[in-house]
């Protein structure tokens, strides 16, 4: 009986230092049992043995210690964005006598911003480790010696957590009872530059589709005569071919238009077909022999071993040896002599000529006067060469009046609405463009850099892939595999291209010589390009230039300095 009261005694108070079990038992036995005085020290002993007992126990198994960030390493620290994801490995150590061999610990990131005014926490991947004697399959921590893990975690990226904290969280428990852990920070802030891309998507250069107007076209003319064998006469039947009789009309329609056309012709019956005002010089030239023609001619027949024949003949290289032999092989194949040799005679006729269109004064007139006379062509050029831009809206809804089957004048108006920030509109001009029917790869890419805008990467990818030929394809592209996180194969793609998305490519690939250049040829230089040239100084160590131009860039554009003040590139920037 008095060891079963010692042993509840002893277990009540385990917690308890020595000093305050020994007052709660000379209490005990003073107040209820007198009569055991005569033993009361014999127990005294027999409880503090167990109550020592109960606190090592306690020390050693009953809980999990507070963890500090001195146990965690985050790779990279800053945290960074990229390809709209924040992705981090956690590289942690459970300190020796930690891990109680029947504890189930998991740490849990997560990622705390002010989104609003309103604390936002965003979970990542957790990891589970496990005492020695529990029964899972969670990697095991030594109790005695501790142990070491790594653990990857990614957050998709919001702008509100250019200012944020990392914290470690633990659902610890031994057996099946919870343990309180603390949370423990681990990292600040994320270095968000490669988003940027964004607002550089402001100042790209949309696909233009291209019109194919040239004022001067060269084009040719032909007829051919026949002269019968062992005759130089130049027949009237032969005259009145369709080929002579169409070569003479446009040889007379030249003469009569010489502003508007340049000749380049030959033969002798040219010269006699010219009036006086087409003073153009005529020339005639003489082929001996016309052997491809004579090939040609064979193969298209229907000679038996014609195949042969032509290889025999290419046995002769000399001109006049193989003339001899074709003469000779026509008296035994006679379908040489009536089918193929009157064929070969013939002088051949040939006119060079340029046609020359209106040049720019004469279209713009005519497009006062009355655009309906002017073709697709003309008007898209027009439109090309006309400030401003409102001009050009004006042209190009003309056109699409006149020619509204042609998708090329609704993807250009889509490119003007693009870089005035109407993306509303850049999208219906470029589903019109769509119905019209005819291939317009400069809208499919338009898309696409609409899709980038609206922050749909997968979207943009698929309709830049629909976009082969498009004129400007490689500026889209570019800015396709910036938001993709691919820099090396956008700055590739911005080659030979000076736009704030180019610069971007080459300072997310550490080329901040170049982008340094690039920024410096950009035609309309805004906010944004004054900004990255104060994150490429600041990355060289160039404070103060770098202060400079960011001075520069909150002055075009005030909404950059909150954005620089949570800015890590900037950090050590003075404002």
């Amino acid at each position: 009986m008095n060891y079963f009261v010692t042993f509840r005694f002893a277990r009540s108070y385990s917690a308890l230092g020595k000093a305050q079990i020994n007052l709660a038992f000379r209490s005990f036995f003073h107040n209820f049992a007198p009569k055991y005085n005569m033993y009361a020290k014999e127990m005294e002993k027999n409880l503090v043995i167990f109550a020592v007992a109960a606190l090592l126990f306690s020390s050693c198994s009953g809980k999990l210690s507070e963890l500090t960030s001195e146990y965690f390493r985050v790779a990279p620290n800053p945290m960074v964005a990229e390809a709209g994801q924040v992705d981090v490995t956690i590289n942690g150590v459970f300190p020796e006598k930690y891990m109680d061999k029947q504890a189930v610990v998991t740490v849990v990131p997560e990622l705390r911003y002010q989104k609003n005014g309103v604390l936002q926490t965003k979970r990542g991947l957790p990891a589970t480790f496990q005492g020695e004697k529990v029964q899972g399959n969670e990697q095991i921590i030594s109790y005695r010696l501790g142990g070491r893990y790594s653990m990857k975690t990614g957050f998709a990226y919001e702008d509100a957590m250019h200012k944020s904290e990392l914290f470690l969280t633990f659902d610890a428990r031994i057996g099946k009872k919870q343990m309180e852990v603390p949370a423990v920070k681990v990292a600040d802030g994320v270095i968000a530059t490669s988003e940027l891309y964004r607002q550089t998507l402001a100042t790209v250069q949309p696909a233009v589709a291209p019109d194919a107007f040239q004022r001067v076209v060269s084009q040719k003319q032909q007829a051919v005569v026949r002269f019968l064998i062992q005759q130089a006469e130049l027949r009237k039947s032969e005259l009145k071919n369709n080929s002579v009789q169409e070569f003479v009309a446009l040889l007379k329609r030249i003469s009569s238009h010489g502003d508007k056309q340049n000749l380049n012709n030959a033969e002798d019956f040219v010269q006699q077909q010219k009036e006086d005002n087409a003073e153009d010089s005529v020339e005639a030239n003489y082929t001996a022999l016309d052997w491809e023609g004579f090939q040609q001619l064979v193969a298209a027949s229907d000679i038996q071993d014609k195949d042969v024949l032509l290889r025999v003949l290419s046995m002769y290289k000399a001109p006049k040896e193989r003339q001899r032999q074709i003469k000779n092989l026509s008296e035994g194949f006679r379908e040489l002599a009536d089918g193929i040799l009157p064929e070969l005679r013939r002088a051949r006729m040939t006119i060079n000529y340029e046609t020359i269109g209106r040049d720019d004064d004469e279209i713009f007139a005519q497009y006062k006067q009355d655009a309906g006379k002017l073709s697709v062509e003309e008007l898209l050029y027009a439109a090309s060469i006309t400030d401003p831009k409102s001009n050009q809206a004006k042209m190009l809804k003309m056109t699409t009046r006149l020619y509204p089957q042609d998708g090329r004048a609704y993807n250009n108006l889509a490119a003007l609405a693009y870089q005035q920030g109407n993306y509303d509109d850049a999208r219906q001009y470029l589903e019109q463009a769509l119905q019209c029917g005819g291939r317009c790869p400069e809208a499919k890419a338009n898309l696409g850099l609409l899709a980038l805008v609206a922050g749909t990467i997968s979207e943009a990818e698929q309709y830049m892939g629909q976009a082969a030929g498009a004129k400007g394809l490689e500026e889209a592209l570019g800015n396709l595999h910036l938001a993709q996180g691919n820099y090396a194969l956008a700055e590739q793609d911005f080659r030979g291209i000076d736009s704030n998305s180019a610069a971007l490519a080459q300072i997310l690939n550490k080329n901040y010589e170049q982008a340094a250049k690039t920024l410096k040829n950009v035609a309309q230089p805004d906010g944004i390009t004054d900004y990255l040239q104060a994150v490429v100084n600041a990355r060289q160590g160039n404070n103060e230039a770098a202060a400079a131009f960011l001075r520069t860039a909150i002055q075009k554009d005030p909404l950059l300095k909150a954005y620089a003040d949570n800015d890590l590139e900037l950090e050590k920037v003075k404002r």
